[in-house]
């Protein structure tokens, strides 16, 4: 009995970090979510941890998929400002960024901010704006600044990206760039839902007689809350084998017979990160391979390019990264 004691007393003592509070928001949130949101699990829970590693997130995914609703339910339950931006073709920086406005008073111009001055902004339709206006977002998404006639404003924390686009109807959209991709730390793909889901989503929308989804949400979590779980996170032990794991996978992206383009360091990175964000909300204060290989679909499949003959045989980035899954040893 002695040593039961014991031994429980030492596994307490060696959960180094407090993940209880961060476990239960995690929980919290996704419950908010679900009273409107059904099914979704694995994108919510994706939002969720690219919200903790400071990451931005492109969703792709036919239209009335629930996409827009699911991160605007998402920012509701976040104790922040939220702003919504549809890109359209004839939409100029200035429309997001801001501009310089002449105050006759002072005779002087002042910066009026624009749009993408919030904290959680969801893009819909990014891949409808012209290159110009996506550009414009390049220093936004990845240093959380904005230059505007040689002043730099930094963005208020947290600053998420939630980016959606149509992966079918093509015409009228501009492609985005491998640079501007790069700066999301997920690619998340919405499918239609299974058809007991369906059922339930019939059920759900009819049960709400008319009333507005985003009544239904309540905030679960403000900034200084969030800005704690980040460094929780940040606690999170990744032993040499992880890395050499992490790394193996990466590197083979980039020699496969399959892609034309593999993934970069920063590819790497995103992975490490978002694999201990999984740990944390798993109430773990390390890292399994389990949790890498969580991360890596979604954190590659808008970074690899598969090669033009495999893209004309119908082949998908996301089978070729778990074919190279498979093949890399887990670490034990």
């Amino acid at each position: 009995m002695e040593n039961n004691e014991e031994h429980r007393d030492e596994l307490s003592f060696n959960s180094r970090i407090p993940l209880a509070e961060l476990q239960k928001a995690v929980e919290d949130i996704k419950k908010e979510i679900s009273k409107v949101i059904v099914g979704q699990n694995n994108f919510i829970e994706l939002l969720i941890v690219s919200l903790l590693v400071d990451g931005h997130v492109l969703i792709e995914g036919v239209p009335g998929v629930a996409k827009t609703i699911t991160a605007k339910l998402f920012a509701k339950t976040l104790k922040t400002e939220f702003s919504r931006i549809q890109f359209t073709p004839d939409l100029m920086p200035s429309d997001i960024l801001g501009t310089s406005v002449f105050n006759a008073k002072t005779s002087d111009f002042e910066f009026k901010k624009g749009p993408i001055f919030s904290n959680i902004i969801l893009i819909d339709e990014i891949n409808r704006a012209p290159a110009k206006t996506q550009a414009a977002m390049f220093e936004t998404m990845e240093e959380k600044q904005v230059t505007m006639d040689g002043t730099t404003y930094p963005m208020a924390a947290p600053f998420m990206v939630l980016a959606t686009q149509n992966p079918i109807e093509q015409e009228g959209t501009y492609a985005l760039p491998e640079a501007q991709l790069d700066r999301f730390l997920f690619k998340i793909k919405i499918s239609y839902p299974a058809s007991d889901e369906e059922v339930l989503i019939l059920k759900t929308h009819h049960a709400r007689k008319g009333s507005q989804p985003q009544t239904l949400i309540k905030d679960i979590l403000n900034p200084k809350e969030l800005e704690v779980f980040k460094n929780q996170i940040q606690e999170v032990v990744v032993e040499e084998k992880i890395f050499k794991y992490i790394a193996d996978v990466v590197a083979k992206t980039r020699n496969h017979p399959h892609l034309y383009l593999g993934g970069s360091p920063r590819a790497s990175i995103a992975t490490m990160n978002s694999a201990k964000a999984f740990a944390a909300i798993n109430g773990r204060d390390f890292v399994t391979p389990e949790d890498v290989k969580k991360a890596l679909v979604p954190v590659l499949n808008h970074r690899v390019i598969l090669t033009p003959e495999r893209e004309m045989e119908g082949m998908s980035t996301e089978s070729v990264i778990q074919m190279i899954m498979e093949s890399v040893e887990i670490p034990r």
